[in-house]
């Protein structure tokens, strides 16, 4: 006869401890959800405070690594929001010790640090009362009856632009997907960049299965320019010189029917995952992950010796993507130091690295196209680059030519031939974008480049894509070096039980009464 072992009871019961209560699935999601925006707000403003950020808060939330995408960014979004008021909340409340009012952005990072732990509402409303007398003490010295008056004060206008998104031609044709979008949306073809759909603003498309199984990438327009710009050809070797996150990567692998090898160098650890599965996600299999300091590449290298395009799409201030990036959010944003004395000093080194990296990339024998782009709308970054390596670029024999003639945005007229380049308006545009080209000088200076899609890839079903030569797509690593990076972890929830002892739903409000606005 077969033995059962009898059943131990719990440590928890042996010990008279009362077992938890499980989680609702509504309770469950919003948990993950705020453990979730603890991790992206950690990078947030970690790179804000270094003034290097890792990535967008859009694009670390819509990140395949999150999963409850929509919660976690109402949670960063109105924790950004609605910071100065938590932190005012916090010093006036006299519960920080003096290792956390040391630095005023570690004071709220103290709060919403203890999320992981479990303890954060029973912490909270341990010290309702002295919160609630600090936020009364706020209204009457912001002279405001009601926290929604307080609220007002800290809004930022909505910007509304369409949503734009890039058809990857790899997998997907673009009839086919306009049919397939515009079962659910009002779709039309770009009438510019032609893998590029428009849809009206704030359609959410994160969780749409042509955007989860890499079919469509959501794409800004001036973003969609840069690589098409470069117009690059099937069976070329191209080098995208700073290729993370990698949306301009995979469509220099599109715009090259996947035939050729695109090598996409990156030197940032924690960017090149992301790039990683950017390219994963593509289906690409043309394209080279390349994990080093484009700066310390070779041009005489035989591994670059039949590179015929670069792509240079450098760091840079992102000026031009403040409201998209919603950047307008990050607390150096709101202390005004985009015109201080650093902004200016850090404008002169992005300066210098933009212009060290273009010479560097005229220096490739074989090139013929080079596309310098940047999202900023400073003339430092811009224009003041271009002129300082036109003469170093005559002497390689290069010179600019014309992308997208029609566009009607030209660079600043402060150097010969600003004719050439190409400028987007942020506010006309919504996005402030600027692109160069240059090319070898073949006795044509007039030369225009004009992309466009070839009648059998804008009608072929690219779900079914043509067989494609086979490429290396491993990955080598050049920098060995570990970069650690600490920071405590944020929890955007941290004050749902400020005025109630009750948790509200999330989606709703939380506990200092700011509304949570759905993305």
């Amino acid at each position: 006869m077969a033995r059962f072992k009898a059943k131990q009871p719990s440590a928890a019961a042996v010990a008279g401890k009362p077992k938890k209560p499980r989680l609702r699935n509504a309770e469950r999601s919003a948990y993950f959800a705020r453990r979730e925006a603890a991790k992206v707000l950690r990078s947030v403003l970690q790179g804000d405070a270094r003034r290097r950020a890792v990535g967008s808060i859009k694009s670390l939330v819509y990140s395949p690594s999150i999963k409850n995408k929509k919660a976690t960014f109402a949670l960063v979004c109105q924790t950004l929001k609605y910071l100065p008021i938590i932190k005012d909340v916090l010093e006036a409340a006299n519960i920080l010790n003096s290792r956390w009012k040391v630095n005023e952005i570690h004071a709220c990072i103290f709060f919403v640090e203890i999320s992981f732990t479990g303890d954060a509402e029973k912490f909270l409303v341990q010290r309702k009362v002295s919160l609630q007398s600090a936020l009364a003490r706020l209204l009457v010295r912001k002279k405001v009856k009601h926290i929604e008056d307080l609220i007002d004060r800290y809004e930022t206008a909505d910007v509304s632009k369409p949503r734009y998104v890039r058809v990857n031609t790899l997998k997907l044709g673009v009839d086919s997907a306009l049919i397939e979008l515009g079962k659910q949306y009002m779709v039309q073809k770009d009438d510019l960049v032609p893998d590029l759909l428009k849809l009206p603003p704030k359609c959410d498309l994160h969780d749409h299965p042509l955007i989860m199984n890499g079919s469509v990438f959501i794409q800004g327009k001036a973003s969609s320019m840069v690589a098409a710009a470069l117009c690059p050809e099937p069976g070329w070797e191209v080098l995208d010189a700073c290729a993370a996150p990698g949306n301009k990567t995979v469509h220099l692998a599109a715009l090259m029917r996947g035939k050729g090898k695109v090598i996409a160098c990156e030197l940032n650890k924690e960017r090149i995952k992301r790039l990683e599965e950017t390219v994963r996600l593509s289906g690409a299999h043309n394209i080279e992950v390349l994990h080093g300091d484009f700066l310390s590449l070779d041009p005489e290298d035989p591994l670059y010796s039949k590179v015929r395009a670069i792509l240079l799409d450098p760091s840079c201030s992102g000026s031009g993507t403040i409201a998209e990036r919603l950047d307008h959010l990050l607390p150096s944003y709101a202390a005004g130091q985009a015109a201080s004395v650093d902004e200016t000093e850090r404008l002169n080194k992005l300066a210098s690295f933009q212009r060290k990296a273009l010479e560097h990339a005229l220096c490739f024998p074989q090139v013929e196209r080079i596309v310098y782009g940047t999202c900023s709308i400073h003339q430092i970054e811009n224009e003041d680059v271009v002129k300082s390596v036109l003469p170093f670029a005559a002497s390689h024999g290069f010179q600019l030519a014309t992308p997208f003639p029609q566009w009607r945005g030209r660079g600043f007229p402060v150097l010969e031939g600003s004719e050439h380049l190409l400028r987007t308006d942020p506010v006309e545009d919504k996005e402030g974008f600027f692109i160069a080209l240059f090319v070898k000088k073949d006795g044509n200076t007039n030369m225009i480049i004009q992309p466009s899609l070839k009648p059998d890839r804008a009608t072929h079903d690219w779900s079914h894509p043509l067989p494609r030569e086979r490429t290396n797509n491993r990955k080598r690593c050049l920098n060995k070096k570990q970069r650690r990076t600490a920071m405590p972890t944020l929890f955007s929830g941290m004050f749902k039980t400020l005025l109630h002892c009750k948790p509200t739903s999330i989606g709703v409000r939380n506990g200092l009464g700011l509304p949570i606005d759905n993305p």
